[in-house]
């Protein structure tokens, strides 16, 4: 078994309250986690409303798989977000 951890920051310039950031956030979490079979989770920066911290772990057999959707991943954020991504930590363990 092979886990891989991804930790995105992404910063929202527009999101001019903790509810606006809080509906951002639901959205984009519940698109990826339909879309890619992966946990994902808010992790960090939860009280700063214009900066996301996120943690997705996928799960699998293979490395270039789980580097394969992670790519997808930070791709899909990238298309699908008017935020930008500051910071990406990936793992492979």
């Amino acid at each position: 078994m092979i886990v891989g951890i991804v930790k995105v920051k992404i910063y929202i310039p527009f999101a001019h309250s903790l509810k606006e950031k809080r509906t951002i956030v639901k959205s984009l979490c519940s698109k990826i986690k339909n879309n890619f079979n992966v946990s994902i989770s808010e992790v960090e920066n939860q009280d700063v409303h214009q900066t996301i911290g996120l943690g997705i772990a996928i799960v699998s057999n293979n490395s270039k798989h789980i580097d394969s959707i992670i790519d997808k991943i930070i791709n899909y954020i990238e298309a699908n977000t008017e935020g930008e991504i500051i910071e990406i930590n990936r793992e492979i363990v």
